[in-house]
């Protein structure tokens, strides 16, 4: 089965997430940050990255840009999301290395 990890510091979030991505197929896990989310990849690197863009420790973006650096990190496909939806942010994201970037809020 295919995994998923997302990577938010909202509970509500992650449970919605965590829903879509199970009715999608995936096994879902959870973390709370950027930088609890770099020790998970470490441990197991998931097929798909659903991250957050602001969280504490890590944001989104310097988690991408320190996933794609890691052996392996080149492999999951990452979608950034965020409240925000100007050009740069979207740029920034894909800068960054995220793959796809999509709006909050999502429902299941």
């Amino acid at each position: 089965m295919k995994r998923c990890l997302i990577v938010d510091d909202s509970r509500i979030i992650r449970r919605v997430a965590r829903r879509i991505m199970e009715d999608l197929g995936f096994k879902a896990e959870e973390a709370i940050d950027g930088a609890k989310a770099i020790d998970s990849v470490k441990v197991s690197m998931p097929e798909m990255v659903l991250l957050d863009w602001e969280m504490p420790n890590l944001s989104g973006p310097d988690f991408v840009r320190a996933l794609r650096k890691l052996p392996g990190g080149d492999h999951p496909k990452v979608v950034l999301c965020a409240i925000e939806n100007d050009v740069q942010h979207i740029q920034q994201a894909l800068d960054a290395g995220a793959d796809e970037y999509i709006m909050k809020p999502f429902d299941g």
